[in-house]
Protein backbone atom coordinates (compact mmCIF):
# COMPACT_ATOMS: atom_id res chain seq x y z
CA UNK A 1 0.00 0.00 0.00
CA UNK A 2 2.96 2.17 0.99
CA UNK A 3 4.80 1.79 -2.39
CA UNK A 4 1.29 2.16 -4.20
CA UNK A 5 0.60 5.73 -2.59
CA UNK A 6 4.20 6.98 -3.48
CA UNK A 7 4.27 5.57 -6.89
CA UNK A 8 0.09 7.48 -7.38
CA UNK A 9 1.79 10.48 -5.80
CA UNK A 10 4.14 10.60 -7.80
CA UNK A 11 2.09 10.22 -10.69
CA UNK A 12 -0.11 13.02 -9.47
CA UNK A 13 2.55 15.56 -9.05
CA UNK A 14 3.85 14.68 -12.90
CA UNK A 15 0.62 15.28 -14.16
CA UNK A 16 0.10 18.62 -11.90
CA UNK A 17 3.48 19.90 -12.92
CA UNK A 18 3.29 18.94 -16.49
CA UNK A 19 6.34 16.52 -16.43
CA UNK A 20 6.51 13.60 -18.74
CA UNK A 21 7.28 10.49 -17.71
CA UNK A 22 8.37 9.43 -21.04
CA UNK A 23 12.26 9.50 -22.35
CA UNK A 24 13.46 12.54 -24.16
CA UNK A 25 13.52 10.50 -27.86
CA UNK A 26 9.64 9.35 -27.11
CA UNK A 27 8.91 13.14 -26.32
CA UNK A 28 10.49 13.43 -29.76
CA UNK A 29 8.64 11.48 -31.71
CA UNK A 30 5.59 12.68 -29.85
CA UNK A 31 6.32 16.25 -30.81
CA UNK A 32 6.87 15.32 -34.62
CA UNK A 33 4.46 17.11 -36.83
CA UNK A 34 2.65 14.83 -39.25
CA UNK A 35 0.73 18.10 -41.90
CA UNK A 36 -0.19 21.50 -40.94
CA UNK A 37 -3.39 22.29 -41.95
CA UNK A 38 -3.12 23.85 -45.74
CA UNK A 39 0.52 23.03 -45.97
CA UNK A 40 2.29 22.24 -49.49
CA UNK A 41 2.32 18.23 -49.97
CA UNK A 42 6.02 16.44 -49.81
CA UNK A 43 7.43 19.13 -48.41
CA UNK A 44 11.07 17.12 -47.65
CA UNK A 45 11.80 18.03 -44.44
CA UNK A 46 11.10 16.80 -40.78
CA UNK A 47 8.88 19.24 -38.13
CA UNK A 48 8.63 19.12 -34.46
CA UNK A 49 7.09 21.33 -32.06
CA UNK A 50 5.38 21.27 -28.82
CA UNK A 51 6.42 22.37 -24.87
CA UNK A 52 9.32 22.45 -22.85
CA UNK A 53 9.08 22.59 -19.34
CA UNK A 54 11.30 25.31 -17.98
CA UNK A 55 10.04 26.03 -14.40
CA UNK A 56 8.25 23.13 -12.82
CA UNK A 57 7.40 24.78 -9.59
CA UNK A 58 5.84 27.60 -11.40
CA UNK A 59 4.76 25.63 -14.40
CA UNK A 60 6.48 28.01 -17.01
CA UNK A 61 6.67 25.83 -20.77
CA UNK A 62 8.20 27.87 -23.41
CA UNK A 63 6.75 26.48 -26.73
CA UNK A 64 8.98 25.91 -29.59
CA UNK A 65 8.97 24.35 -33.54
CA UNK A 66 11.45 23.10 -35.51
CA UNK A 67 11.65 23.14 -38.78
CA UNK A 68 14.78 20.96 -40.05
CA UNK A 69 16.86 21.13 -43.49
CA UNK A 70 15.55 19.39 -46.10
CA UNK A 71 16.34 15.41 -46.63
CA UNK A 72 18.35 16.68 -50.09
CA UNK A 73 20.39 19.30 -48.21
CA UNK A 74 21.54 16.82 -45.42
CA UNK A 75 20.17 17.73 -42.47
CA UNK A 76 22.49 15.83 -40.31
CA UNK A 77 24.88 18.14 -41.15
CA UNK A 78 23.64 21.36 -40.74
CA UNK A 79 23.76 23.29 -37.94
CA UNK A 80 21.52 24.33 -35.37
CA UNK A 81 19.88 28.08 -35.69
CA UNK A 82 17.91 29.52 -32.99
CA UNK A 83 15.41 32.29 -33.93
CA UNK A 84 14.20 35.21 -31.43
CA UNK A 85 11.96 37.87 -32.52
CA UNK A 86 11.56 40.51 -29.86
CA UNK A 87 8.96 42.98 -28.57
CA UNK A 88 9.38 42.29 -25.50
CA UNK A 89 6.56 40.33 -25.85
CA UNK A 90 5.80 39.08 -29.57
CA UNK A 91 6.38 35.96 -31.33
CA UNK A 92 8.93 34.24 -33.29
CA UNK A 93 6.15 32.04 -34.40
CA UNK A 94 3.97 35.01 -35.62
CA UNK A 95 6.93 36.62 -36.61
CA UNK A 96 10.07 35.28 -38.10
CA UNK A 97 8.54 31.44 -38.44
CA UNK A 98 5.60 32.70 -40.48
CA UNK A 99 6.77 36.22 -42.28
CA UNK A 100 10.30 36.05 -42.33
CA UNK A 101 12.36 33.04 -42.24
CA UNK A 102 10.44 30.19 -42.00
CA UNK A 103 9.91 27.98 -44.66
CA UNK A 104 6.27 28.26 -44.80
CA UNK A 105 4.04 31.84 -45.26
CA UNK A 106 0.65 32.41 -44.76
CA UNK A 107 -2.08 33.02 -47.38
CA UNK A 108 -4.33 36.10 -46.73
CA UNK A 109 -7.40 33.98 -46.10
CA UNK A 110 -5.45 32.36 -43.01
CA UNK A 111 -6.23 28.62 -44.58
CA UNK A 112 -3.33 27.53 -46.30
CA UNK A 113 0.55 27.97 -46.59
CA UNK A 114 3.02 28.43 -49.68
CA UNK A 115 6.86 27.84 -49.49
CA UNK A 116 9.24 30.29 -49.16
CA UNK A 117 11.92 29.76 -51.60
CA UNK A 118 13.84 31.82 -49.30
CA UNK A 119 13.65 29.96 -46.34
CA UNK A 120 16.58 29.52 -43.95
CA UNK A 121 15.77 26.20 -43.57
CA UNK A 122 17.98 25.27 -46.40
CA UNK A 123 20.89 26.19 -45.14
CA UNK A 124 20.15 24.99 -41.33
CA UNK A 125 17.76 23.62 -38.97
CA UNK A 126 15.66 26.78 -37.72
CA UNK A 127 14.00 26.35 -34.05
CA UNK A 128 11.48 29.24 -33.31
CA UNK A 129 11.00 29.92 -30.07
CA UNK A 130 8.36 31.81 -28.17
CA UNK A 131 10.16 33.63 -25.24
CA UNK A 132 9.33 34.53 -22.32
CA UNK A 133 6.25 32.90 -20.94
CA UNK A 134 3.03 34.32 -21.97
CA UNK A 135 4.28 35.45 -25.70
CA UNK A 136 2.52 33.00 -28.30
CA UNK A 137 1.59 29.53 -26.86
CA UNK A 138 4.46 29.60 -24.19
CA UNK A 139 2.74 29.76 -20.88
CA UNK A 140 2.41 29.98 -16.97
CA UNK A 141 0.30 28.20 -14.60
CA UNK A 142 1.12 31.01 -12.25
CA UNK A 143 -0.46 34.19 -13.62
CA UNK A 144 1.62 36.62 -11.74
CA UNK A 145 4.60 35.67 -13.96
CA UNK A 146 3.60 37.90 -16.75
CA UNK A 147 3.78 40.72 -15.27
CA UNK A 148 7.24 40.35 -13.52
CA UNK A 149 9.62 39.30 -16.35
CA UNK A 150 12.18 41.67 -17.59
CA UNK A 151 15.41 41.48 -19.40
CA UNK A 152 17.70 38.57 -16.86
CA UNK A 153 14.45 36.06 -16.37
CA UNK A 154 13.58 35.95 -20.27
CA UNK A 155 17.41 34.61 -20.62
CA UNK A 156 17.72 32.19 -17.67
CA UNK A 157 14.54 30.73 -18.65
CA UNK A 158 15.58 30.31 -22.74
CA UNK A 159 18.67 28.93 -21.17
CA UNK A 160 16.78 26.41 -19.22
CA UNK A 161 14.68 25.38 -22.49
CA UNK A 162 17.81 24.92 -24.28
CA UNK A 163 19.54 22.72 -21.59
CA UNK A 164 16.25 20.57 -21.65
CA UNK A 165 15.29 21.13 -25.44
CA UNK A 166 18.65 19.54 -26.18
CA UNK A 167 18.26 16.29 -24.01
CA UNK A 168 14.90 15.92 -26.38
CA UNK A 169 16.94 16.42 -29.04
CA UNK A 170 20.05 14.55 -28.63
CA UNK A 171 21.05 14.11 -32.23
CA UNK A 172 21.73 18.14 -32.22
CA UNK A 173 23.92 17.81 -29.05
CA UNK A 174 27.65 19.19 -30.01
CA UNK A 175 26.51 20.01 -32.92
CA UNK A 176 27.33 24.16 -34.50
CA UNK A 177 24.83 25.94 -33.22
CA UNK A 178 23.85 29.79 -33.69
CA UNK A 179 21.51 32.41 -32.11
CA UNK A 180 19.97 34.92 -34.25
CA UNK A 181 16.95 37.38 -34.15
CA UNK A 182 15.66 41.14 -34.72
CA UNK A 183 14.80 44.21 -32.79
CA UNK A 184 14.60 43.77 -29.18
CA UNK A 185 15.82 40.14 -29.48
CA UNK A 186 19.01 42.64 -29.98
CA UNK A 187 18.81 42.00 -25.79
CA UNK A 188 17.96 38.54 -26.06
CA UNK A 189 20.17 37.04 -28.30
CA UNK A 190 23.54 38.63 -26.71
CA UNK A 191 22.43 38.21 -23.38
CA UNK A 192 21.17 33.94 -24.09
CA UNK A 193 24.58 33.36 -26.24
CA UNK A 194 26.51 35.06 -23.04
CA UNK A 195 24.86 32.93 -20.51
CA UNK A 196 25.74 29.92 -23.19
CA UNK A 197 29.40 30.89 -23.17
CA UNK A 198 29.96 31.31 -19.54
CA UNK A 199 28.15 28.19 -18.53
CA UNK A 200 30.35 26.74 -21.79
CA UNK A 201 33.72 27.13 -19.54
CA UNK A 202 36.18 25.10 -18.68
CA UNK A 203 34.10 22.26 -21.06
CA UNK A 204 36.27 20.56 -23.33
CA UNK A 205 33.13 19.47 -25.74
CA UNK A 206 30.05 21.32 -24.40
CA UNK A 207 26.74 20.00 -25.61
CA UNK A 208 25.21 23.24 -26.77
CA UNK A 209 28.25 24.50 -28.90
CA UNK A 210 27.56 28.06 -29.65
CA UNK A 211 29.81 29.49 -32.61
CA UNK A 212 28.38 32.82 -32.64
CA UNK A 213 25.41 35.12 -32.96
CA UNK A 214 23.70 37.80 -35.74
CA UNK A 215 20.94 40.59 -34.86
CA UNK A 216 19.29 42.70 -37.40
CA UNK A 217 17.64 46.22 -36.38
CA UNK A 218 18.55 45.65 -32.80
CA UNK A 219 17.90 47.44 -29.76
CA UNK A 220 21.37 47.64 -28.49
CA UNK A 221 22.45 50.87 -26.39
CA UNK A 222 20.19 53.12 -25.30
CA UNK A 223 22.34 56.31 -25.84
CA UNK A 224 23.53 56.13 -29.80
CA UNK A 225 19.82 54.37 -30.31
CA UNK A 226 18.23 57.65 -29.38
CA UNK A 227 20.61 60.03 -30.79
CA UNK A 228 20.95 57.69 -34.25
CA UNK A 229 16.79 57.47 -34.12
CA UNK A 230 16.19 61.06 -34.23
CA UNK A 231 19.05 61.87 -36.59
CA UNK A 232 17.71 59.09 -38.54
CA UNK A 233 14.54 61.15 -38.79
CA UNK A 234 15.82 64.20 -39.48
CA UNK A 235 17.90 63.27 -42.06
CA UNK A 236 14.97 61.47 -43.83
CA UNK A 237 12.70 64.37 -43.96
CA UNK A 238 10.55 62.68 -41.16
CA UNK A 239 10.86 65.55 -38.59
CA UNK A 240 11.01 69.33 -38.63
CA UNK A 241 14.59 71.11 -38.04
CA UNK A 242 13.06 72.88 -34.69
CA UNK A 243 11.50 69.30 -33.73
CA UNK A 244 14.93 67.77 -34.04
CA UNK A 245 16.65 70.29 -31.80
CA UNK A 246 13.94 69.38 -29.41
CA UNK A 247 14.16 66.08 -29.45
CA UNK A 248 18.08 66.65 -28.93
CA UNK A 249 17.64 68.41 -26.07
CA UNK A 250 14.48 67.06 -24.52
CA UNK A 251 15.30 63.62 -24.33
CA UNK A 252 18.35 62.47 -22.01
CA UNK A 253 19.42 59.78 -24.52
CA UNK A 254 19.63 56.89 -22.45
CA UNK A 255 20.64 58.19 -19.42
CA UNK A 256 17.66 56.61 -17.29
CA UNK A 257 15.24 53.93 -17.50
CA UNK A 258 12.38 56.50 -18.77
CA UNK A 259 11.81 59.25 -21.04
CA UNK A 260 11.10 62.58 -19.45
CA UNK A 261 7.88 64.34 -19.84
CA UNK A 262 9.12 67.00 -21.82
CA UNK A 263 10.84 64.52 -23.70
CA UNK A 264 7.79 62.62 -24.19
CA UNK A 265 6.29 65.87 -25.40
CA UNK A 266 8.92 66.17 -28.02
CA UNK A 267 8.23 62.80 -29.33
CA UNK A 268 4.34 63.37 -29.53
CA UNK A 269 5.32 65.99 -32.00
CA UNK A 270 7.30 63.94 -34.21
CA UNK A 271 4.60 61.40 -34.33
CA UNK A 272 2.30 63.76 -35.63
CA UNK A 273 5.05 65.44 -38.09
CA UNK A 274 5.59 61.88 -39.81
CA UNK A 275 2.20 61.43 -40.42
CA UNK A 276 0.28 58.03 -41.28
CA UNK A 277 3.63 55.86 -42.65
CA UNK A 278 4.64 52.62 -41.55
CA UNK A 279 7.90 53.54 -39.36
CA UNK A 280 9.36 49.86 -39.98
CA UNK A 281 9.10 50.60 -43.66
CA UNK A 282 8.90 54.34 -44.46
CA UNK A 283 8.66 53.65 -47.83
CA UNK A 284 6.01 51.29 -48.72
CA UNK A 285 2.59 51.90 -47.97
CA UNK A 286 1.16 51.26 -43.95
CA UNK A 287 -2.08 48.69 -43.66
CA UNK A 288 -5.04 51.32 -42.68
CA UNK A 289 -7.88 49.43 -42.33
CA UNK A 290 -7.42 48.84 -38.99
CA UNK A 291 -6.20 52.65 -38.17
CA UNK A 292 -2.79 53.68 -36.95
CA UNK A 293 -0.08 51.21 -36.61
CA UNK A 294 1.25 52.89 -33.74
CA UNK A 295 0.16 50.40 -30.02
CA UNK A 296 3.15 52.65 -28.33
CA UNK A 297 5.46 50.40 -26.06
CA UNK A 298 5.60 51.91 -22.66
CA UNK A 299 9.49 52.67 -21.39
CA UNK A 300 12.26 54.28 -23.26
CA UNK A 301 11.40 53.45 -26.61
CA UNK A 302 8.05 55.60 -26.79
CA UNK A 303 8.24 55.83 -30.77
CA UNK A 304 8.61 51.91 -30.79
CA UNK A 305 5.32 49.61 -31.26
CA UNK A 306 6.55 46.12 -30.21
CA UNK A 307 6.43 44.40 -34.28
CA UNK A 308 6.34 45.22 -37.35
CA UNK A 309 2.51 45.64 -38.37
CA UNK A 310 1.86 45.09 -42.12
CA UNK A 311 -1.30 42.94 -43.18
CA UNK A 312 1.15 39.69 -43.15
CA UNK A 313 0.17 39.67 -39.32
CA UNK A 314 -3.55 39.54 -39.54
CA UNK A 315 -2.74 36.08 -41.23
CA UNK A 316 -0.82 34.48 -38.60
CA UNK A 317 -3.62 35.59 -36.14
CA UNK A 318 -6.34 33.38 -38.61
CA UNK A 319 -3.94 30.90 -38.83
CA UNK A 320 -2.67 29.98 -35.38
CA UNK A 321 -6.18 30.56 -33.70
CA UNK A 322 -7.70 28.09 -35.60
CA UNK A 323 -7.85 24.58 -33.34
CA UNK A 324 -7.06 21.65 -35.97
CA UNK A 325 -3.63 24.38 -37.02
CA UNK A 326 -2.76 24.30 -32.46
CA UNK A 327 -3.81 20.40 -32.68
CA UNK A 328 -1.56 19.70 -35.36
CA UNK A 329 0.85 21.65 -33.67
CA UNK A 330 0.87 20.22 -30.13
CA UNK A 331 -0.49 23.93 -28.78
CA UNK A 332 -2.25 25.06 -26.30
CA UNK A 333 -2.44 21.84 -24.32
CA UNK A 334 -3.33 23.36 -21.56
CA UNK A 335 -6.35 25.45 -23.04
CA UNK A 336 -4.70 29.00 -22.33
CA UNK A 337 -7.93 31.28 -21.41
CA UNK A 338 -7.24 33.75 -24.04
CA UNK A 339 -6.81 33.59 -28.06
CA UNK A 340 -3.17 33.73 -29.32
CA UNK A 341 -1.92 36.78 -30.31
CA UNK A 342 1.62 38.16 -32.30
CA UNK A 343 2.55 39.99 -29.09
CA UNK A 344 1.43 39.97 -25.74
CA UNK A 345 0.35 43.54 -24.41
CA UNK A 346 0.84 42.07 -20.56
CA UNK A 347 4.49 41.01 -20.63
CA UNK A 348 5.31 43.85 -23.09
CA UNK A 349 4.11 46.77 -20.79
CA UNK A 350 5.24 45.21 -17.58
CA UNK A 351 8.39 44.48 -18.27
CA UNK A 352 10.89 45.12 -15.34
CA UNK A 353 14.40 45.09 -16.19
CA UNK A 354 16.14 45.81 -19.22
CA UNK A 355 19.73 47.00 -19.06
CA UNK A 356 20.87 50.33 -20.86
CA UNK A 357 23.77 48.85 -23.26
CA UNK A 358 24.15 45.69 -24.85
CA UNK A 359 27.96 46.86 -25.88
CA UNK A 360 29.56 45.18 -22.64
CA UNK A 361 28.34 42.01 -23.24
CA UNK A 362 29.53 42.65 -27.35
CA UNK A 363 33.02 43.63 -25.70
CA UNK A 364 32.76 39.94 -23.54
CA UNK A 365 32.38 38.02 -26.67
CA UNK A 366 34.11 39.49 -29.19
CA UNK A 367 37.31 38.75 -27.11
CA UNK A 368 36.33 35.20 -26.85
CA UNK A 369 36.19 35.05 -30.32
CA UNK A 370 32.53 34.61 -31.39
CA UNK A 371 31.40 34.73 -34.53
CA UNK A 372 28.81 38.44 -34.35
CA UNK A 373 27.02 39.53 -37.45
CA UNK A 374 24.94 42.96 -37.32
CA UNK A 375 22.46 43.51 -40.23
CA UNK A 376 20.45 46.73 -40.40
CA UNK A 377 17.44 47.20 -43.44
CA UNK A 378 17.55 50.58 -43.90
CA UNK A 379 14.61 52.04 -44.64
CA UNK A 380 13.20 50.72 -40.84
CA UNK A 381 12.75 54.74 -38.69
CA UNK A 382 12.51 52.18 -35.93
CA UNK A 383 16.17 51.03 -34.65
CA UNK A 384 17.41 52.83 -38.04
CA UNK A 385 20.39 51.68 -39.33
CA UNK A 386 22.19 55.02 -38.10
CA UNK A 387 21.43 53.99 -34.59
CA UNK A 388 23.09 50.56 -35.28
CA UNK A 389 26.62 52.22 -36.76
CA UNK A 390 26.67 54.74 -33.33
CA UNK A 391 26.68 51.68 -31.60
CA UNK A 392 29.30 49.54 -33.28
CA UNK A 393 31.71 52.77 -33.81
CA UNK A 394 31.34 52.74 -29.80
CA UNK A 395 32.90 49.65 -29.35
CA UNK A 396 35.95 51.56 -31.10
CA UNK A 397 37.31 48.19 -33.53
CA UNK A 398 39.78 48.20 -36.15
CA UNK A 399 37.92 47.71 -39.39
CA UNK A 400 39.53 44.98 -41.32
CA UNK A 401 37.60 45.64 -44.65
CA UNK A 402 36.43 49.38 -45.12
CA UNK A 403 32.75 50.41 -46.22
CA UNK A 404 32.32 48.58 -49.98
CA UNK A 405 28.66 47.75 -51.31
CA UNK A 406 27.97 44.26 -51.82
CA UNK A 407 26.04 42.69 -54.58
CA UNK A 408 23.11 40.77 -55.98
CA UNK A 409 22.96 39.60 -59.65
CA UNK A 410 24.84 42.66 -60.52
CA UNK A 411 22.69 45.39 -58.11
CA UNK A 412 23.63 46.76 -55.39
CA UNK A 413 22.35 44.51 -51.82
CA UNK A 414 23.32 46.66 -49.57
CA UNK A 415 26.92 47.78 -47.76
CA UNK A 416 29.38 46.17 -45.55
CA UNK A 417 31.97 47.03 -43.24
CA UNK A 418 34.39 43.95 -41.49
CA UNK A 419 35.97 45.11 -38.26
CA UNK A 420 37.61 42.59 -35.71
CA UNK A 421 35.54 40.83 -34.31
CA UNK A 422 32.51 41.89 -36.32
CA UNK A 423 30.74 42.14 -39.64
CA UNK A 424 27.65 44.65 -40.07
CA UNK A 425 26.11 44.67 -43.31
CA UNK A 426 23.44 46.99 -44.36
CA UNK A 427 20.63 45.78 -46.52
CA UNK A 428 19.22 48.32 -49.39
CA UNK A 429 15.84 48.98 -49.81
CA UNK A 430 14.60 46.93 -46.34
CA UNK A 431 12.41 47.68 -43.69
CA UNK A 432 12.79 46.45 -40.04
CA UNK A 433 12.12 43.29 -40.83
CA UNK A 434 15.09 42.42 -43.18
CA UNK A 435 13.67 38.59 -44.72
CA UNK A 436 10.37 39.88 -45.12
CA UNK A 437 11.26 42.78 -47.55
CA UNK A 438 14.01 41.66 -49.13
CA UNK A 439 14.21 37.69 -48.85
CA UNK A 440 16.75 37.02 -51.43
CA UNK A 441 19.40 39.34 -50.05
CA UNK A 442 18.66 38.06 -46.68
CA UNK A 443 19.10 34.47 -47.64
CA UNK A 444 22.58 35.52 -49.31
CA UNK A 445 23.33 37.84 -46.00
CA UNK A 446 22.23 34.55 -43.77
CA UNK A 447 24.85 31.99 -45.85
CA UNK A 448 27.76 34.20 -45.60
CA UNK A 449 27.41 34.71 -42.25
CA UNK A 450 27.46 30.82 -42.22
CA UNK A 451 30.24 30.02 -44.35
CA UNK A 452 31.87 33.20 -41.94
CA UNK A 453 32.24 34.80 -45.67
CA UNK A 454 32.55 38.51 -46.49
CA UNK A 455 29.35 39.69 -48.22
CA UNK A 456 30.15 39.60 -52.21
CA UNK A 457 31.62 42.46 -53.32
CA UNK A 458 31.49 42.20 -57.27
CA UNK A 459 28.89 43.60 -59.41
Amino acid sequence: MGCYSRFYAVLVLTIFLGVSLASPIEDQKRDRITELPGQPKNVGFAQYSGYVTVNEQSGRALFYWLTEAPVSRGPESRPLVLWLNGGPGCSSIAYGASEEIGPFRIRPGGKTLYLNPYAWNNLANLLFLDSPAGVGFSYSNKTTDLYTFGDQKTAEDAYTFLVNWFERFPQYKYRDFYIAGESYAGHYVPQLAQIVYEKNKGIKNPVINIKGFMVGNGVTDDYHDYVGTFEYWWTHGLVSDSTYRMLKVACDFGSSQHPSVQCMQALKVAVVEQGNIDPYSIYTQPCNSTGSLRRGLKGRYPWMSRAYDPCTERYSDLYFNRPEVQKALHANVTGIPYTWQTCSDIVGNYWTDSPLSMLPIYEELINASLRIWVFSGDTDSVVPVTATRYSIDALKLPTIINWYPWYDNGKVGGWSQVYKGLTLVTVRGAGHEVPLHRPRQAFILFRSFLENKSMPSQS
